[in-house]
């Protein structure tokens, strides 16, 4: 193996080891919790890696970067989730390759998808990013739709062509009442996930937890971790 390769497996398998111990502690099966791992600033050569050492999910957050490193690894069996605040500019592009949109918060946005996808012929994932931080009808600091808002957006992705509704995201809030409690956040955005599910029986994906938090987002019920840092290392540039 190269020194690279060598680190990320052992960091795969520290993160796999964290994940089944919450899973176990919450009386869940190790399978009801995919891996998504966040690869942004990092080059298509750890992605090519990543997959070799058998990930199958990795998430972007700017277009600019996941777009070549997309096309560098169209041969890999992954799956591309679209983290990240999203423009309607960039919307052709990332529609491009991404399997999932997971911060789709307002309506120029699911029309724009909608648009795009079908243009391109393809079906694209989206879930509604929630916004712990806003109130019921504002919009959050890092995005997202307050969860007042959740019913009439998640109505008009089931209702756009070309589009899915999968379910729900969230980061935990640096503000407001959830502030430093990622638990409760995320049972929070459980409870808004079965509000959801009554009327989109098939939007059951929940994704919240990252490297720092994802054992309350296992134990709260998330069926996908977003882990970056604790996988890749420190972003280059953030010390």
């Amino acid at each position: 193996m190269t020194d690279r390769k060598t680190e990320l497996a052992a960091n795969l398998a520290n993160v796999e080891q964290r994940i089944t111990a919450a899973c176990a502690a919450a009386g869940r099966e190790r399978e009801e919790v995919t891996l998504i791992v966040v690869t942004k600033t990092y080059p298509a050569s750890d992605v090519r890696i990543l997959s070799e050492l058998g990930v199958r999910h990795v998430a972007e957050n700017r277009d600019q970067d996941a777009a070549p490193k997309a096309a560098a690894c169209a041969d890999l069996p992954l799956k591309w989730h679209f983290v990240g605040q999203l423009q309607t500019n960039k919307v052709r592009s990332v529609v491009g390759y991404a399997d999932f949109v997971q911060s789709v918060d307002r309506d120029r946005l699911v029309a724009a998808l909608s648009k795009e996808s079908g243009r391109a012929g393809r079906e694209v994932g989206c879930l509604i990013q929630v916004a712990l931080d806003a109130g019921e009808s504002a919009r959050g600091e890092r995005g997202g739709v307050a969860p007042g808002g959740i019913e009439e957006l998640a109505g008009l992705v089931a209702g756009a062509p070309g589009l899915r509704l999968d379910g729900l995201m969230t980061v935990a809030p640096l503000t407001g009442e959830y502030a430093g409690r990622e638990q409760a956040a995320f049972e929070r955005l459980m409870d808004l996930s079965t509000d959801l599910r009554r009327a989109h029986p098939a939007a059951t994906m929940v994704s919240a937890g990252m490297s720092a938090d994802l054992e309350q987002a296992v134990a709260a019920g998330a069926t996908h971790v977003r882990v970056g840092t604790a996988v890749l290392g420190v972003r280059p540039g953030l010390g």
